[in-house]
Parts: C-alpha cells; sequence; structure tokens
C-alpha cells in the first residue's frame, strides 16, 4: 500500500524572483536612507580680501654705475717681436701720435736693408738694359741688327723695369715693418689697460693697449632685469659722483643692451653725460637716478600671490556667487612687502589677499575686507 506525502501550498514556498525583488527594494530604501543622511555640506572658508583700486604714479630708481669714454679703442703692433722699450702707463693721458711703445728692429732693419739692395740691383739691371734696347734701337734703323736681337733687347727692357717696380714695392713694405716696430697713439686720449712688459715677445694683432679717446663720456649701469627702467621719463637721468655728491650732471639714455646677461640677468644701460665736470673722470662710480613714466599701477600685498602652473595667479571672489577662482596675472615689479600687477586685473575686482592657501576652485566664501 502506498503513501502519500503531503506538499505545502505553492504559496508558502516563495520563488527567486520574488526573493530577488525584496532585496533589490530593501537595498533602494537603505540607500536612500543613507543619501540623506550622509549629503555633503561645503562650508564657506573665511578669508580676507581687498578691492582693486589702480592708482597712478611714478618709480624712482637709483643705481651705481662707471664713468666710461664714449668710444676707446685696443692697440697693438702690426708686426711681432720683442718689447724694448715702453713710454707710458696706465692712467696717462697721451697725444695723437705720441710714442707708446717700441719693438726690437732687427729683424724688420735687415728686411729694409736687403730690400734697399735689392732696389739698387734693379736700378742698374734697368740702366744696362736700357741702353742695350737704345743701341739695338739705332742698329736696326741702319739695317747693322737683327729684328730678333731688337725683340729680345726690348723684352730684356720690360722685364727689367717691372723687376724694378717691385723692388720698389718691397722696399715700401720692408720700411712700413720697420715703423711699425713703433707703437703710436692714433687719437689724444687716457690709457686705461696695458698688457706688456719689457723683454716680452708679442704677436702681431695682439691688443697691448687700451685706449679711452677724449671728447664725449658716457655713465654705463648693469640694471637687474626686473627693475629696468627702459620707460624712463623723457630719457632723463640725474648723475652725481659716488665720492661727491655736489659734482652733479644730467644725462639721456643713449643705448639698451638688447639681451640680458645670462649670468647677472642684468640689461646694460649706457647714459650720454652732458657737459660732464672735470671731476667726473674716466672709471669714477657715479650714482644715476631716473623716474619712470606715470602709469596706472595695481599693488598688492604679497599674500596674494599664488600659481597655476608656473604662471603667476591670484584668488578672485565672484560679486554674485560668493565662491573662489583663480585669475592668472603679469606681474610688473616685486617689491619688499608687495607686488605690482601689471596684466590681468580690473577696477572693482575682489582679491582674497590672505587665506587662499586652502582654498580650490569654485568654492564659497565669507571674506573680511582688508582695511590695511
Amino acid at each position: 500500500m502506498t503513501r502519500s506525502i503531503p506538499h505545502p501550498p505553492a504559496a508558502a514556498i516563495p520563488s527567486p524572483l520574488s526573493a530577488a525583488l525584496a532585496l533589490v527594494l530593501v537595498a533602494t530604501t537603505l540607500g536612500g536612507c543613507n543619501d540623506r543622511s550622509a549629503a555633503p555640506v561645503e562650508r564657506a572658508a573665511l578669508v580676507h580680501t581687498a578691492l582693486v583700486q589702480p592708482r597712478h604714479g611714478q618709480t624712482a630708481v637709483t643705481l651705481t654705475g662707471e664713468v666710461q669714454a664714449r668710444f676707446s679703442a685696443d692697440l697693438s703692433f702690426r708686426v711681432g717681436g720683442r718689447v724694448l722699450a715702453r713710454f707710458v702707463d696706465v692712467g696717462a693721458h697721451v697725444n695723437a701720435g705720441d710714442l707708446l711703445a717700441r719693438l726690437d728692429p732687427a729683424e724688420q732693419q735687415a728686411d729694409f736693408e736687403a730690400a734697399a739692395a735689392g732696389l739698387a740691383a734693379a736700378e742698374a739691371q734697368l740702366r744696362v738694359a736700357q741702353a742695350t734696347f737704345e743701341r739695338q734701337s739705332s742698329l736696326i734703323s741702319s739695317g747693322f741688327t737683327t729684328r730678333i736681337t731688337y725683340d729680345q733687347a726690348r723684352e730684356q727692357l720690360r722685364t727689367a723695369q717691372s723687376t724694378l717696380e717691385s723692388a720698389k714695392a718691397e722696399l715700401g713694405r720692408a720700411r712700413e715693418a720697420l715703423d711699425d716696430t713703433e707703437l703710436r697713439a692714433r687719437a689724444a686720449g687716457v690709457i686705461t689697460a696695458r698688457s706688456l712688459e719689457l723683454g716680452q715677445v708679442v704677436q702681431a694683432a695682439q691688443s697691448v693697449f687700451t685706449l679711452a679717446q677724449d671728447g664725449e663720456r658716457d655713465a654705463v649701469f648693469d640694471v637687474p632685469e626686473s627693475m629696468f627702467f627702459g620707460d624712463v621719463e623723457r630719457g632723463r637721468v640725474s648723475l652725481a659722483l659716488v665720492s661727491d655728491a655736489a659734482v652733479t650732471a644730467t644725462g639721456n639714455v643713449r643705448e639698451t643692451s638688447p639681451a640680458v646677461d645670462p649670468k647677472s640677468s642684468t640689461l646694460r644701460v649706457k647714459v650720454s653725460i652732458q657737459d660732464p665736470p672735470a671731476a667726473m673722470t674716466l672709471g669714477s662710480a657715479i650714482a644715476g637716478s631716473a623716474a619712470t613714466k606715470s602709469a596706472a599701477e595695481i599693488t598688492l600685498p604679497w599674500t596674494a600671490l599664488t600659481a597655476v602652473g608656473s604662471k603667476p595667479a591670484v584668488w578672485v571672489v565672484d560679486h554674485k556667487t560668493k565662491t573662489a577662482s583663480l585669475k592668472p596675472v603679469i606681474v610688473g615689479a616685486y617689491e619688499a612687502r608687495a607686488v605690482l600687477i601689471k596684466e590681468g586685473l580690473e577696477a572693482g575686482d575682489r582679491v582674497v589677499v590672505d587665506g587662499g592657501k586652502l582654498l580650490s576652485s569654485g568654492q564659497p566664501v565669507t571674506y573680511v575686507e582688508d582695511r590695511s
């Protein structure tokens, strides 16, 4: 006899689909609860700000330079040799044509004498050729010589004439070389450098003296790139001796180096001195003061400056949304406690001057206006 096993009702057994649906509903309910309870609240950062107010102003720059000649030249011998005598030293004033130094002329003297002897021989050869040609000319007219002999005499005369011209040129070169053993000043001025001693062997074209010519003078300054005063008002510079401030003059910017010295990061500026006093001698230390042209400038505390990558920037607060954002700027100059902004800001911009280190772009802020 077979026994039947009772089965539970179909409604009592949960199907897999209904179980999964229940889990999704539970997760959705729990997730919704977590979103409402953990929603982040971005707090406004407290910062100090300042309104941008451009001001027109001038800046004065004072630098120390040196008085230099407008024109200077390196002097050298045209021939090489051993220094036999030196007649001037650094600081000496010379006139055009003054003898500065002399080389041992033994070699050049020998060359000159040899050239003179060559010239004498060429002149004698020319006299013989001239006489021979004249004799042949008279004989051929009478029919007592051949045409070949006459042509040979004429060719020998031409050769002798060419030899004489070459001998004269050689003598001229030897005379010049002998004269070049003496070094003379080409213009009036002051010797500012010397690089030869008695007994020293110098090469041709080797600089041995530097001559600063008399005449116009320049005040030369090495200006740091960060404070370059290229926009000097009317180009005028007030000059005064460092050793005696009572000795003054006026100058105008004459020349500015187009390149920055890579070692010192400076630009060389030459200022022409108008009617330099006698006390402003070559090499004197001189102070130059210049005022830049009046221009609108924006001054901010150095604490306001930050960076976007490698470029300077500042935090700016939006008036409507009260949120902060970075704004790139161009710095015109750096001072002890401030920076001068050249470009990037406009009048009325509100800039964060303190508290911007922890800001992020778009973050809401509350601010206190800086009254300093």
